[in-house]
């Protein structure tokens, strides 16, 4: 079974994605606060991280930057989702080696889930 870190605070986007991704099969671990993502990264050794922008203690560009910078998760996919839809946002998380950029108002949780299925199915 392909384990997804979902990287959210909020509660509601939390419950709504946790349920469809294990819908899918999919196991699920949560983290809300950006400080712990790489520890629980570390210590899940997750298939994918679905990381939201907009955290609490660090936010999804320093966690990318130092994912990317770090030598144990350096090859961790990342699809970003997030609210933030500004071109200029998209292209700075492609760049930093996101996978994808999911805008949430744009993509349904189903679609996000296809999104994340399509992904681990190239990896």
């Amino acid at each position: 079974m392909k384990k997804i870190l979902l990287a959210e605070d909020d509660p509601f986007i939390v419950d709504i994605y946790t349920t469809k991704l294990k819908q899918a099969g999919l196991e699920v671990e949560v983290v809300s606060e950006g400080d712990e993502v790489l520890e629980k990264a570390r210590k899940q050794k997750p298939d994918l991280l679905l990381l939201d922008i907009v955290l609490p203690t660090m936010n999804g560009w320093e966690i990318l930057r130092a994912i990317r910078q770090s030598e144990d998760l350096k090859d961790l996919p990342v699809i970003i989702l997030s609210n933030l839809y500004q071109k200029d946002e998209v292209e700075k998380g492609l760049k930093f080696g996101a996978l994808k950029y999911l805008i949430k108002a744009h993509y349904t949780p189903s679609e996000v889930v296809e999104e994340v299925k399509k992904v681990l199915a190239l990896l």
